[in-house]
């Protein structure tokens, strides 16, 4: 693993800070982060003028030790019903699995699970009875947490990150840099946003394909103003198109689906209008159609593509070929005696 990177360097010795009892001196510090002295008092600094309960004992011949004093702030406690949500929303952290922040949230939920203990604890599990977050299609990235660490490393310290990546297109992986400059997490799955050097543009790659990921020392310029929401704006989930243009799309939904359809937010652009006759049309400006059109064909007959027209188009040709494929397969009248 390459070099860690300032965030995830000051995690640790945020975290060694918080465990020793007795504290830690620089060089020990140095040790357990691999980096120099200097770059740990510049860290132990930042700390400082971030506020952090940092103190420092001086031990005998002139030794100082440094450790965060958690007796000088406030006592963070949780009222029954926090500490509840807390442990019952843990399955929201699963993204994050196999990271280090992972390991630290597994950390608390351990210790507010020690709190609850015995027949409190089996009367909380009671209510994650009441909630369930779906997983179908979800990734897992127990075994991803060393990627995505190097991934959140090339972002933080503007390096770029050369990636395996297995295609389904393709019937080998293939390794190339990239200018990673954030993380999306939709519908269950991760995505790393990033500069394709390769092809002048902005890409984005799942990350469960990503079969390794190392960053280098070679730094690249963010692209001024970039912002992951404003990127991904167009987009109905993380697909941009081909950049041909902004696409007006509009779609008739039958009463049977209308209250559905108005309960979500499915897009910032889009807008609504409820009809005499229960129908409902939705209107969005999006980059690209692809993903709205599986969206789309999800409502099967209760959804009609208005606008445009090659939208339309494209909707019909999907479902002449699914027809296709179940009237060629189709038992016929012999075959049924």
């Amino acid at each position: 693993m390459a070099e860690q990177s300032a965030l995830v360097r000051q995690w640790v010795l945020l975290r060694t800070l918080s465990a020793r009892r007795y504290g830690c001196t620089v060089k020990e510090l140095a040790e357990e982060t691999a980096v120099s002295e200097k770059t740990v008092r510049r860290d132990l600094i930042t700390f400082q003028q971030a506020g952090f309960p940092l103190q420092e004992t001086v031990c005998p011949r002139g030794l100082k030790r440094w450790k965060l004093d958690i007796t000088a702030e406030p006592a963070l406690t949780f009222t029954f019903d926090e500490a509840v949500a807390l442990y019952l929303g843990r399955r929201l952290m699963e993204p994050l699995a196999g990271t280090l922040f992972w390991e630290a949230a597994q950390r608390a939920f351990r210790k507010v699970r020690a709190m609850l203990g015995g027949e409190r604890l089996k009367y909380v599990d009671r209510f994650a009875t009441m909630f369930h977050q779906t997983s179908l299609g979800a990734g897992d990235y127990s075994n991803h947490g060393e990627i995505i660490d190097e991934l959140m490393q090339g972002i933080e310290d503007r390096k770029t990150v050369f990636i395996t990546y297995q295609s389904l297109q393709a019937t080998e992986a293939v390794t190339y840099d990239v200018y990673p400059l954030g993380l999306v997490y939709h519908r269950g799955s991760l995505y790393l946003v990033g500069w394709a050097p390769e092809h002048e543009g902005i890409r984005h790659w799942k990350v469960n394909p990503i079969e390794n990921a190392e960053v280098t020392e070679f730094p690249f310029q963010r692209p001024e103003g970039f912002d992951l929401r404003d990127h991904l704006a167009k987009s109905f989930g993380v697909y941009q198109g081909d950049g041909e243009g902004e696409v007006h799309v509009k779609v008739r939904f039958a009463p049977a689906v209308t209250r559905y359809v108005s309960e979500s937010q499915w897009h910032p652009s889009q807008r609504l209008s409820a009809k005499k006759d229960g129908s409902l049309v939705a209107e969005f400006d999006l980059g690209a159609t692809d993903e709205i059109k599986t969206w789309i064909l999800s409502f099967g007959r209760h959804a009609e593509v208005l606008e445009p027209e090659g939208l339309r188009g494209e909707i019909v040709e999907e479902l002449e070929e699914l027809l296709s494929a179940y009237v060629d397969q189709r038992p016929t009248r012999r075959g049924l005696t």
